[in-house]
């Protein structure tokens, strides 16, 4: 039986192309390389009108030309880990962008870098704390009840905490890969979660370090994280716009603040460990966090193929819930390509415009009939002066104070910085 030969030549004349070709992308990949690139994060315009501590928030200027300009702002919260810089990557892939051209006035919380004397902040002091009073803040500057809320991964928890908590205060609730069921053991993370040492962690580290945290991360998926996208990175080297997206995303990825102490060491007892969240047995200061409390329309984001935040950890909090416009939204990426995939940007930040608008137009149609009954009530109030003062009493003693905000951290601060010098 003859065999099929392979004449020399023909191999040396591949080898020679594939010379060739390695040579002009080595010098094309250096021309890139040592140029002018581009790996600007949040290029999107804003103003800082919120400041508190370490904590600023972020307004962003939408298209007042937009077609059907939503009337509630939103409230973008972000994870403690990583930056909210993640939702403006890049131009062409910005959900901050997105909102604004569907008109959307965002704001968007920035929780900085914590220093020492943030090691004994607990959830509470974050979510009835700062959250509570960005919310006022946004709620007074535009004279509204209430305002609409997003959260994204463990800022997304804390959203969840908040509504529950503060259901008067928000109109919307949108969470995305937000975590609330933790008994599932479908992510790693999960399960090295339950058995770690949260006390002796603290005592090393105070606040618990973003390297290690981001170390952790990659040691999630090695192969993937640490040896399969490099690889890419070499392969595409010479397109600039390649290479200035992963530039971009490095930036992102090991730009991660460290999380506070208190903060750490609750989230993992409380909801990894104990999974009291969505039970409703979780406190915070001393008041329930009764997930049949969140009465007010819920969209949830969940990412199919998540190592992070599987499904499993995200699905059942519209069931909990005590909402009855629930909807939970699969999208077929992991954890981070719901906000940066090119393909997912088109079905993400437009399909929540789209969910808020139609609850925009609900309560337009309402808001004739609810007039309507307030009139008939004021000239019924008006026949009889003792009901009507009565009545005036009944509705100041009601009115929400949106001026007050939760007592200044300044002192419980200045105390625990002293302690931190101490030690």
């Amino acid at each position: 039986m003859n065999s099929t030969r392979i004449p020399i030549d023909l191999i040396l004349e591949r080898m020679a192309e594939d010379a060739e070709k390695a040579q002009k992308r080595t010098s094309k990949a250096s021309d890139v390389l040592l140029g002018e690139l581009n790996y600007e994060l949040g290029s999107t315009p804003y103003e800082i009108v919120y400041e508190e501590d370490r904590v600023r928030v972020k307004h962003y200027f939408r298209n007042e030309n937009a077609e059907n300009k939503l009337k509630t702002p939103l409230l973008v919260v972000y994870a403690l880990i990583n930056r909210e810089t993640m939702l403006d990557l890049q131009p062409d892939r910005s959900v901050v962008k997105t909102f604004l051209q569907e008109g959307i006035d965002l704001y968007m919380v920035d929780w900085g870098y914590p220093t020492r004397k943030d090691r004994f902040l607990t959830i509470d002091d974050h979510v009835n704390g700062y959250l509570n009073n960005i919310v006022d803040f946004i709620r007074k500057k535009h004279a509204i009840p209430k305002i609409n809320l997003m959260g994204i991964c463990m800022g997304g928890s804390f959203c969840v905490m908040y509504s529950a908590q503060h259901p008067e205060k928000i109109k919307n609730l949108i969470t995305t890969v937000t975590p609330t069921n933790f008994d599932t053991d479908k992510g790693l993370l999960h399960v090295w979660m339950k058995d770690i040492d949260t006390d002796r962690m603290i005592r090393t580290f105070g606040n618990i370090p973003g390297d290690l945290m981001n170390f952790g991360f990659l040691l999630l998926n090695p192969a993937r994280l640490m040896i399969d996208k490099y690889v890419g990175f070499m392969e595409n080297m010479d397109n600039k716009d390649f290479v200035e997206n992963f530039v971009r995303m490095e930036r992102w990825i090991f730009d991660s603040p460290d999380v506070p102490g208190e903060t750490f060491r609750q989230f993992v007892d409380d909801c990894y460990k104990n999974n009291l969240l969505i039970q409703s047995k979780m406190f915070l200061g001393g008041k329930l966090v009764d997930l049949k409390k969140l009465t007010m329309p819920l969209l949830n984001f969940f990412g199919e193929y998540d190592h992070l935040v599987p499904p499993q950890a995200c699905n059942q909090l519209t069931k909990a819930s005590g909402s009855k416009d629930t909807e939970d939204v699969c999208l077929e990426t992991g954890h981070i390509g719901i906000y940066v995939s090119s393909k997912f940007q088109r079905q993400f930040a437009p399909k929540i415009a789209q969910w808020l608008k139609e609850r925009d137009r609900e309560e337009i149609k309402q808001e004739p009939q609810v007039k309507r009954e307030s009139q008939l009530q004021r000239l019924n109030v008006n026949k009889n002066p003792a009901v009507k003062k009565a009545s005036v009493m009944k509705k100041v003693a009601r009115k929400p104070n949106i001026t007050r905000q939760a007592p200044s951290r300044k002192n419980k601060l200045s105390l625990i910085q002293k302690i931190s010098e101490a030690i």
